[in-house]
């Protein structure tokens, strides 16, 4: 782990927070459409930049407020190949999205960050397919062939990291992290889970994380839990192991309904931010490691307001 800390500070010991969830923020609060649910769309044109710039905006007021780092995260989780197609998006314009999606954060980094407020700017991979059910798995071979154009293109920037969230299945996974070992980038993972607390596809937390770092000699910076509440996962951890070490993050859902139930739901369950603050507050005292925090559907700056106070009451 030490060859990241020099390049990323939140493995220092310090809270940071994350956004909140973009996409459910722009279209349920502020009646934007998003097709596919892909927020990168937005950077095409200057409005949509100046959409993004202003959701930006409330996270980093945030973060210089309490004083805390800031993961600004690129906004292209639904930027790869077969999204992008139905987007209408060729492999040459997806790899102009990467770099003006890194243009954008490094723009706001570089006026807003303080000592203070240390930035990391990261560059954001989604999964192939849904988020919330594994669809056709590609081998962990498949996975890095196929993310490796978007890490790569990544890797050409000055982003500081790669972040992968939403996997659902183990493979997926471990081709990312093989992907950006071989560009030199630093990677987190984030695995979602169902309300049993197993991935989609059926393994454990641990078995991903175990399975994962078996795989790719542990060359991830780090784990996360991403696009579940806590209800779902609270269990998982309390039943202990070394392996709860190499979790640094969640980014929780606002709501307790099921993958199935949100996919479902013509409307907006925000779940009771400050009921989620102390279920993070919770949380850490399983996680020992737990210093990257925010939200993830459902979610806006109320909820991660609430998450960063009750860690913040805990330091």
């Amino acid at each position: 782990m030490s060859r990241y800390r020099k390049r990323l500070p939140q493995l220092k010991n310090r809270l940071f927070m994350t956004d909140g969830g973009m996409e459910t923020t722009l279209i349920f609060h502020e009646g934007m459409d998003l097709p596919c649910f892909a927020s990168f769309d937005l950077l095409k044109g200057e409005a949509g930049w100046a959409t993004l710039r202003r959701y930006f905006a409330t996270y980093v007021d945030m973060a210089r407020a309490n004083r805390l780092g800031l993961l600004l995260e690129t906004p292209t989780w639904r930027a790869n190949p077969d999204w992008g197609a139905r987007l209408g998006y060729d492999a040459a314009a997806l790899a102009d999205v990467h770099r003006k999606s890194v243009g954008l954060l490094l723009e706001i980094r570089d006026e807003f960050e303080t000592s203070d407020t240390p930035m990391v700017a990261c560059g954001v991979i989604g999964p192939r397919g849904d988020g919330y059910q594994p669809g056709a798995r590609m081998t962990a071979a498949g996975a890095r062939a196929y993310h490796a154009p978007q890490i790569d293109t990544f890797a050409a920037t000055d982003a500081d990291m790669i972040a992968a969230y939403t996997m659902n299945y183990v493979e997926e996974g471990i081709g990312i992290v093989q992907a950006a070992r071989a560009a030199a980038m630093p990677v987190s993972v984030s695995f979602t889970v169902e309300t049993d607390g197993r991935l989609p596809s059926g393994e454990t937390l641990e078995q991903a994380i175990t399975r994962t770092d078996a795989e790719t000699g542990r060359y991830a910076a780090y784990y996360m839990i991403n696009c579940a509440h806590p209800t779902h996962f609270d269990k998982t951890v309390e039943a202990g192991g070394g392996w709860l070490e190499r979790i640094w993050g969640i980014r929780a859902n606002a709501s307790n309904r099921s993958h199935k139930e949100l996919d479902e739901s013509p409307d907006l369950d925000a779940g009771d931010p400050v009921d989620l603050g102390a279920r993070y507050r919770a949380l850490k005292n399983v996680l020992p490691r737990l210093s990257v925090a925010g939200g993830c559907c459902g979610t806006d700056h109320r909820h991660v307001a609430e998450i960063c106070r009750a860690l913040q009451a805990t330091a």
